[in-house]
């Protein structure tokens, strides 16, 4: 008897399913949501080929095979100008993707390193989340800095910087103000968030290590929105400071 195939796991269905360029037939190219998948987490969120497979609980080889016939079929359909669709396929719909499989793994072979990123600007704690326009990057070994790095955000802003973050490999995630969009975005991409936090970027990411950094769960920037010129730190949006 075949041994059955091993359902893959999808974080979510696609936002767009059908594409079709101008005068192209009704009938065309199938991706399906696997394949699909394949294409967000490495493509676009920038997971490796290991990490893909960890969040789709499949082998690597299945990775591989699902996205070289993912690539395939994108380069005909923009070659061809023909229709896609985005359907069908074996999988499950497994909601928010958690870090924490990743982290097991790494824990597992005795080389996990944590990813801190802290919304950046003259070495402070920058205060609009959406606005920032650098994030600091530190690696952490058994609570211990290794490095870090100033990385630009590449004009991108709000919601998008979860990806951004995501693709830095970020786990945790320090800020000022922060809006609802942002949030969500954040929590979809499993990235833990201590929003409400100010002072000295360096010193704020020790706090977190020991235990000690003062932040607000509960910081909200919502009402930044068609206001020119404002910024949140002016509205006590990064000032309510808890343990």
């Amino acid at each position: 008897m075949a041994r059955p195939g091993k359902t893959r796991c999808v974080g979510s269905m696609p936002r767009c399913v059908r594409f079709a360029a101008s005068g192209s037939p009704r009938t065309g190219i199938n991706l399906s949501v696997e394949e699909f998948e394949t294409i967000r987490l490495m493509d676009y969120s920038g997971m490796t080929q290991a990490e893909c497979a960890v969040q789709m609980q499949v082998s690597r080889a299945t990775v591989q095979s699902l996205y070289t016939q993912a690539r395939k079929k994108v380069a005909r359909f923009l070659v061809e100008g023909t229709y896609l669709d985005i359907s069908g396929g074996d999988y499950t719909i497994c909601g928010r993707y958690s870090r924490s499989r990743l982290m097991k793994i790494k824990e597992e072979k005795g080389d996990y390193i944590m990813i801190i990123a802290v919304t950046y600007e003259n070495g402070q704690i920058f205060q609009h989340f959406g606005h920032t326009k650098q994030f600091k990057i530190y690696e952490v070994k058994d609570g211990t800095i290794l490095s870090s790095e100033v990385k630009g955000t590449e004009g991108q802003g709000h919601g998008a910087l979860a990806s951004l973050l995501l693709s830095f490999g970020v786990d945790v995630l320090i800020c000022g103000g922060i809006g609802g969009g942002a949030r969500n975005a954040l929590s979809e991409a499993g990235i833990d968030l201590y929003p409400g936090a100010v002072g000295e970027a360096d010193a704020q990411v020790a706090s977190f290590l020991d235990g000690t950094l003062s932040y607000d769960p509960d910081t909200m920037c919502s009402h930044h929105h068609g206001e020119e010129g404002h910024t949140c730190g002016s509205h006590g949006c990064g000032g309510h400071g808890h343990h």
